[in-house]
């Protein structure tokens, strides 16, 4: 079996245990998918949705959050951790979508990797979810999955996305990266993964018997 052959099933099988492809950030404008993603590094999303009601519910718009007090919006963020560093690239970040793109969040990868905090992985989130474009969102349960299905030998988040994105069709990239997510929590975990009773353990090379 080739790693594309791997991968089509992969898609399919997941496809069918996960039928709603769904982010676990919850978000209602784009901007604060945005925010969200980068209040998650270091932090369970569980924890972000929890915070990020109260915290737009403070600052309801890209404008209130460009002025924020800094100090105000760490309290907010703090439960997330590392929070000196995302109160100010949450502000910055406000503000930059205000100056340089009239309140829009933009749809190129260019333009969000110029934004404060985003990296690659923010940015294929976006134009996944926000704008319907093939995406590879490379975060560590994708990195984990893909490379126990033999899709990949690199633990780099960049070389992991270079490595998928011929083998996934790029119209299913965006959803199949978020079965995966669910499948990681639900199933293949880093430290437990339950190989009996999987749905991927007929063609999965590194299932335990």
């Amino acid at each position: 079996m080739t790693k594309k052959e791997r991968a089509l099933l992969a898609v399919q099988t997941l496809e069918e245990v996960y039928p709603q492809a769904t982010c676990a950030l919850q978000y209602e404008k784009p901007y604060e998918l945005l925010i969200a993603v980068r209040l998650s590094a270091q932090c369970t999303d569980a924890r972000v949705n929890q915070i990020t009601p109260k915290l737009f519910a403070a600052y309801p718009t890209l404008e209130s959050l460009a002025a924020a007090d800094i100090a105000d919006l760490e309290e907010i963020v703090r439960p997330c951790g590392f929070f000196h560093m995302k109160a100010k690239s949450i502000k910055e970040m406000s503000a930059q979508l205000i100056l340089n793109f009239g309140g829009v969040v933009p749809d190129n990868m260019e333009e969000l990797l110029s934004l404060s905090g985003v990296g690659r992985k923010t940015a294929n989130l976006i134009l996944g979810d926000v704008y319907g474009k093939p995406a590879i969102v490379a975060d560590t349960h994708f990195i984990r999955i893909t490379g126990r299905l033999g899709l990949t030998k690199s633990k780099d988040p960049v070389q992991v996305e270079k490595d998928l994105r011929p083998l996934i069709p790029p119209e299913r990239s965006s959803d199949f990266c978020h079965r995966v997510v669910w499948f990681g929590r639900d199933t293949c975990r880093a430290r437990k993964p339950q190989c009996k009773g999987c749905p991927m353990a007929a063609f999965c090379p590194s299932r335990s018997e």
